[in-house]
């Protein structure tokens, strides 16, 4: 079992950062493929971006790709959502997620098996 427990959300200008964080407990996260979800008003819940176990590879949605960074602390079994050049279309719920995804899994939220219980952004215009 992974407990997930996701912070850092909130309400920001179109421009700003915001930096989301997701600690874990129950299993370390290098034995887990760690990714972000979001999920906006009458949407259906989509990828963010996921970092792999080792913590050297990332890979990102091509919305963000370029405006978000993430990182992991291993020691400390946390993960890290950099979040810059926010605009409107960012607003929705941010979730953590952890899994051993399929290859064919790794982008959807199906491939998962630990979540968190997400947190909001709202990205004022």
């Amino acid at each position: 079992q992974v407990h997930l427990v996701e912070s850092g959300g909130g309400l920001v200008q179109a421009g700003g950062s915001l930096r989301l964080s997701c600690a874990a407990s129950g299993r370390a996260i290098t034995s887990a493929v760690m990714t972000w979800f979001r999920q906006a008003p009458g949407k259906e819940r989509e990828f963010v971006g996921l970092i792999t176990r080792s913590g050297s590879g990332t890979s990102y949605s091509d919305s963000v790709k370029g405006r978000f960074t993430i990182s992991k602390d291993n020691a400390k079994d946390m993960v890290f959502l950099q979040m810059d050049s926010l605009n409107f279309e960012d607003t929705a719920v941010y979730y953590c997620a952890a899994g051993s995804p399929s290859m064919a899994a790794l982008r959807i939220p199906s491939g998962y098996d630990y979540w968190g219980q997400g947190t909001q952004v709202i990205v004022s215009s």
